[in-house]
């Protein structure tokens, strides 16, 4: 499988901590970091995202110094000398693209923070920064777009550098993919959820409509190979037996990535399967509109933020749990009955390996070791947590398990469905 590296944003190299040298320490002025992401498009390279940092000096307590090195680290290689050292960025280079670069702005004094830099960030917003992972034109993109409107949208190359993106404070939300219709759940991330600290604060729901990309002037018979996500492939290949297309499908890493190699490598005998805001970006032609093979093809994403939102009871809410149980017989038995008993209707259940305990052993004298996997349980369910109903489920549920925590419980997404582009 090919990796196709985003052409700008967030990377996992970047995020990873340095420690300093022998005889220093982390004793420095912590820096505040704001970030703005656009596209531009230039004669010579394909539409990419750039990413302009402005700092400046604040000063908070030391538990910011970690939090401030690693948002440092993501300038690539950032001078950083003595406390009044002035500290200046480099621009670094990611297949031929500017990334992330530090700017900054002469300060005698530290600054102090104030009750607005420490107040989360407004709600529909004209100024949020949303994670996603991917390149400009994915759909996870399109994705951020609907759940924020005009928001500063931040490509990330892996799922989990868009969750450090937040917890970083590079970001204000993460906007992620969870379960496709055709495809099912993505693992990935449900396993993220419980490894990191984010709260889910909302949810969206994308139509997913593929097209068959490639250059211009490029026709159908002369193409030898398609690429594209995994599911992308797999849910276009009736469609692209149909138009009589004899070609090898060869799965990457990203659906608008496969549009970018396209066209960063001009490959006039391959083909995408990518959105038409990929075509666009990356300057290629159309050549089939949705040719995914079922027309109800969704995916459910789920918006995430460092703190959670108040629960309410004028407007539809979900909330989700994920737990552990303890040994013992019909456990899940009795979990579920918690909410059936309250008339609570669960949406989604979804069993995930232990990592820290896979395999329990129960000894029997009489036919020997039993070898059980151990799973969390992750659950979707309709109702507030603001919801007496809920709140005694949860109670109940917690008697017969040995882990439990709430992932978010957060307004449903009630948009109108549109199956087909045209509707």
């Amino acid at each position: 499988m090919h990796s196709i590296t985003p052409s700008s944003g967030i990377t996992l190299k970047s995020l990873i901590r340095k420690t300093p040298p022998p005889g220093q320490t982390n004793r420095f002025n912590p820096v505040r970091f704001f970030i703005q992401c656009g596209y531009r498009v230039d004669s010579a390279n394909t539409n990419t995202s750039t990413v302009a940092i402005n700092n400046f000096a604040g000063h908070v307590g030391a538990s910011r110094a970690d939090w401030q090195s690693s948002c440092a680290i993501l300038a690539s290689k950032v001078v950083s000398q003595q406390q009044d050292t002035e500290k200046t960025g480099e621009i670094t280079v990611v297949n031929g693209h500017k990334t992330l670069d530090l700017v900054p702005i002469d300060n005698n004094l530290p600054k102090p923070l104030t009750i607005t830099d420490l107040s989360p960030a407004p709600m529909h917003g004209s100024t949020l920064r949303v994670a996603y992972q991917g390149v400009p034109g994915a759909y996870s993109e399109a994705a951020a777009g609907k759940a924020y409107p005009n928001c500063e949208a931040i490509p990330c190359d892996q799922f989990e550098v868009a969750f450090q993106a937040v917890e970083l404070w590079i970001a204000d939300r993460a906007v992620l993919p969870v379960e496709n219709s055709l495809g099912g759940s993505i693992h990935r991330n449900y396993d993220l959820l419980l490894r990191h600290r984010l709260h889910i604060v909302g949810e969206v729901q994308l139509p997913v409509h593929h097209c068959l990309l490639a250059l211009p002037g490029v026709r159908k018979e002369y193409l030898t190979r398609v690429i594209s996500h995994p599911q992308a492939l797999a849910q276009c290949e009736l469609t692209l037996t149909n138009l009589g297309l004899n070609v090898a499908r060869e799965a990457v890493d990203d659906t608008a990535g496969a549009a970018e190699y396209i066209a960063a490598n001009n490959l006039r005998d391959t083909a995408a399967i990518a959105s038409a805001r990929a075509a666009e970006l990356y300057g290629l032609q159309i050549l089939e509109e949705g040719i995914q093979d079922d027309s109800s093809n969704v995916t459910r994403f789920v918006m995430l933020a460092r703190e959670p939102i108040i629960p309410r009871t004028d407007r539809p809410f979900k909330t989700s749990i994920v737990f552990a149980h303890d040994k013992g017989t019909s456990v899940l038995f009795k979990v579920l009955s918690a909410f059936a008993f309250r008339n609570i209707s669960l949406t989604k259940i979804e069993s995930r390996p232990h990592r820290n305990r896979p395999i329990r052993l129960v000894d029997d004298a009489n036919v020997g070791t039993a070898k059980h996997f151990e799973y969390m349980f992750y659950v979707d369910f309709e109702a507030s947590m603001a919801d007496v109903r809920a709140q005694n489920a949860l109670a109940e549920v917690q008697e017969f398990t040995s882990f439990l925590r709430v992932l978010g419980s957060y307004p449903m997404d009630m948009t109108p469905w549109c199956p087909s582009r045209e509707e």
